[in-house]
């Protein structure tokens, strides 16, 4: 057995032992605008739960014990967290404010936890990691973290943010449906022709490259001349500003991988497997839904699990040009150099990224499962 420390486990650990012992991990601010003093009580003891990391990563230990450990990891470092800032809190003034500093050993505790899940089947991957959110969800639920200034700006904003977490999803639904309706059938005529979809694949490419701030801008005069010119849109909501051009440049955005993924799974089908199929009579609509479509489903969604983090990431800069969504509070927090509501909006983003990345992983591994 090859007994070594791989080179992703090095460079995450060193970073997180790092970050333990150079970084501050936690500012006590004395209101929600100002900076706060940075303080590092326990750098020693998080500099040697890293190393633990470290060791429990090695070769030579089960997979499982290094799992479990980087795990309760990174739910202990909240926890931890929750605890300086209900001593701290308890002597300070009603507008102080504890920030946490950790968010690189967290992140870091995060890829390495990633890793070490790697080699397990889905399933697994999916029950831990839905473990480990879990209980941090629930302990904030039990107002464990009451005193984190994230957790108090969320509740100062507890009505506007669940109005912003319900737009955000449904611009996201909305263009993963669209871009599905639209971008499948896409796939399916670009793996037919194979020069015609090479073309499509590089117009698709191209507007990738547009920036997605850019991209927004530019479509405000186009929507709002049709809606001048059709009244009807405009009374529909359909403008230059609003959620009628947030979805479409979010569909420019997922078209690619969806084609492209359509493509790849049409693809994953054997030749001498649709040969068969021709052979036993199938015309081509039969060999597509009984055939092609049930072997490449897996790899189509795959790429619907890409689009689906990409459009919830993209659709933050949507709140620009007025669509709402999560994004409001990353902008309206820089306006006013307000970091909480900044990381309020901007963690919001990243946890439901990664609970919809999680959603598709569970799928995935069903599917597997049942073929």
């Amino acid at each position: 057995m090859s007994r070594r420390l791989a080179l992703p486990v090095v460079v995450l650990c060193a970073v997180g032992l790092l970050a333990a012992l150079a970084l501050p991990f936690a500012h006590v601010a004395p209101n929600r605008l100002l900076s706060g003093e940075a303080r590092s009580p326990h750098a020693s003891m998080l500099a040697l739960a890293w190393v633990v990391l470290a060791v429990t990563s090695w070769d030579r230990w089960p997979r499982g014990v290094s799992v479990a450990c980087t795990a309760v990891f990174a739910v202990a470092l909240p926890w931890l967290l929750a605890g300086d800032a209900s001593l701290w809190l308890a002597t300070a003034r009603a507008t102080t404010r504890v920030q946490a500093g950790f968010w690189a050993m967290w992140l870091s505790t995060g890829l390495l936890l990633l890793d070490r899940l790697r080699a397990w089947r889905p399933g697994w991957r999916v029950a831990t990691w839905a473990a480990v959110v879990g209980v941090t969800v629930l302990s904030a639920a039990m107002g464990r973290f009451d005193g984190v200034a994230v957790v108090r700006e969320f509740h100062a904003q507890h009505d506007a943010f669940v109005d912003a977490l319900l737009i955000h999803l449904r611009l996201s639904a909305s263009t993963l449906l669209i871009a599905l309706v639209v971008g499948a059938p896409l796939g399916f005529q670009a793996w037919r022709a194979r020069r015609t979809g090479g073309a499509l694949v590089g117009v698709l490419a191209f507007l990738q490259t547009v920036p997605s701030l850019a991209l927004f801008a530019l479509l405000i005069g186009p929507f709002a001349w049709l809606a001048r010119q059709w009244p009807a849109l405009g009374a529909l909501g359909f403008g230059g500003t609003g959620a009628a051009p947030a979805v479409f440049a979010l569909v420019l955005y997922a078209l690619l991988p969806v084609v492209r993924y359509t493509m790849a799974g049409l693809d994953a089908v054997p030749a001498d497997t649709r040969e068969a199929a021709r052979g036993l009579g199938m015309t081509r609509w039969q060999l597509l839904a009984r055939v092609q479509l049930p072997l490449g489903w897996p790899v189509l969604l795959a790429g619907l699990r890409i689009v689906a983090v990409q459009t919830i990431g993209l659709a933050a800069v949507a709140a620009l040009i007025g669509a709402g969504g999560l994004g409001r509070f990353v902008f309206l927090g820089i306006g006013q150099g307000a970091a909480d509501m900044v990381l309020l909006g901007t963690l919001a983003i990243i946890a439901l990224a990664l609970a919809v990345d999680l959603l598709f992983q569970g799928l995935l591994a069903w599917t597997e499962r049942r073929a």
